[in-house]
């Protein structure tokens, strides 16, 4: 693996946004996913342009590269930066589900269907919900 100063090297705004996208594409599979290189991506671009936004990708990042729980521990620290933000309860939704905190994840979910976005996200993340709260 490539170190993160010299996988990033040269690489401006959209061209890290670019790596992180190809980082997908070409994964096979998803389970084979590189999440180690796009946590260290998301490093690179969050020393570039620091925003909560990019904290809330790279804690996605991070979850599926070293688990849910330390990218909790991110995600709950942005809610004061991202207050109304409709991704960020579906994230901490989808960690809670994740460490097996059900209910709170359904509530996350739920939470996150009622703020501003599209009505076709707010049904998936009602039935999400629901499908926890039947368990």
């Amino acid at each position: 693996m490539k170190r993160a100063d010299t996988a990033t090297r040269g690489l401006g705004y959209y061209g890290l946004q670019a790596a992180i996208a190809q980082c997908h594409a070409v994964a096979p599979a998803f389970a084979e996913t590189d999440w180690e290189q796009i946590l260290r991506l998301y490093d690179a671009l969050e020393s570039l342009a620091p925003s909560a936004v990019v904290r809330l990708n790279r804690a996605v990042a991070l979850s599926m590269a070293r688990g849910p729980e330390p990218a909790l521990a991110v995600v709950d620290a942005l809610a004061p930066e991202l207050p109304g933000f409709r991704p960020l309860p579906a994230v901490r939704a989808e960690l809670l589900q994740r460490v097996g905190r059900t209910d709170a994840a359904a509530a996350e979910f739920l939470a996150a269907a009622e703020l501003p976005g599209n009505a076709a996200e707010a049904e998936a993340l009602r039935r999400r919900a629901g499908a926890l709260l039947s368990l």
